[in-house]
């Protein structure tokens, strides 16, 4: 699925991409599947961190096989089931990825569930631990609770002892969010103000507040939502779908609130040991259970521009995966 020229999900079209060869420090790996998420809507049409020349595959979230390794890589060898997270690319039936990107993948984890697996948790996991200092006993809300993200950081939270409440955009989505092991939650008014927003999340959350907010959706919400906080609050920036908010910066001060950013791309790369040691926390609970991606919809790499509308329209529960042929 390449991105030929700037534009929506209706820009991309199946074509033919050079055969990739590994460089030293490199992998290519046989993408089985790869993860659909928020930012390959943007990297198509120019509205992303990363301008990649065109034509390129979009997709950051791949699991597959290693086919060949370049020099100076060690601890991967042809066969080797893998996740990766790279910048775009995933969308293809090859990927050149960067060793360190790579980690091994669980004999019981399914491509599927690898391919929505390391963005949502990876993201989720940085943020309440690193980012937002998350504590047993503490009110965690968590905002568009039913996208992928949401519903890693509701699994999550409960996972470090956190009472979550889930906000959602609808009954559905509300009750994908409630399964997922919210302790409580509610749907927002889609039109509402964010004074009036706030009424209704500080219901939701009590005469405290929410000691963390999870804020993937951003818009009227965030300012709704630091309006809720509770004293020594921390409001974690995720992502703008909604629209990138402006906060009444007296609110921070008279909560001796926090609004905290969370760019877990540039963390994997500017912490990789704390990474690596994420990465193996979050395997250790998938392994117990705790923790396991839901997959709303899958498609085939010719529908992989259908799948990026679909999250654009905000329509997904869940993560949405494009599966790769085998052949």
């Amino acid at each position: 699925m390449i991105s030929g020229n700037t534009g929506g999900p209706e820009s991309l079209a199946l074509g033919e991409l050079p055969e990739p060869v590994a460089g030293p420090g490199e992998v290519v790996v046989q993408v089985r599947a790869c993860g659909v998420n928020y930012p390959d809507t943007l990297i198509i049409a120019d509205r992303y961190q990363f301008r990649p020349e065109r034509p390129f595959a979009p997709g950051a979230e791949i699991a597959g096989i290693v086919e060949s390794v370049g020099s100076a890589v060690d601890g991967f060898a042809p066969g080797q089931r893998i996740l990766a997270m790279i910048n775009w690319g995933g969308m293809a039936e090859k990927a050149c990825v960067p060793a360190a990107r790579c980690i091994a993948m669980p004999d019981a984890m399914p491509f599927d569930e690898g391919a929505a697996f390391l963005m949502t948790y990876g993201t989720a996991y940085h943020a309440l631990h690193q980012r937002g200092r998350i504590r047993p006993g503490e009110t965690l809300l968590v905002l568009g609770a039913a996208g992928g993200v949401g519903l890693a950081a509701i699994e999550i939270g409960r996972a470090a002892g956190a009472h979550v409440i889930a906000a959602a955009s609808s009954d559905a989505k509300l009750a994908v969010a409630m399964a997922k092991g919210a302790d409580a939650g509610f749907v927002y008014a889609r039109d509402a103000s964010a004074k009036e927003l706030a009424v209704q999340f500080k219901a939701a959350c009590g005469a405290k507040g929410a000691d963390l907010v999870f804020d993937p959706v951003g818009g009227a919400l965030s300012e709704a939502a630091m309006r809720t906080c509770a004293w020594d609050g921390r409001l974690l920036v995720i992502g703008f779908p909604g629209g990138i908010a402006q906060l009444p910066l007296n609110l921070v001060l008279l909560k001796g609130a926090a609004v905290v950013g969370v760019f877990y791309g540039l963390f994997m790369d500017r912490e990789p040991e704390e990474n690596a040691r994420n990465n193996r926390a979050l395997l250790d609970l998938y392994a117990a259970g705790a923790i396991r991606p839901l997959i709303s919809q899958r498609f085939p790499l010719e529908r992989g521009a259908e799948a990026i509308a679909a999250l654009s329209r905000r329509e997904a529960h869940g993560k949405l995966v494009v599966e790769i042929s085998e052949g």
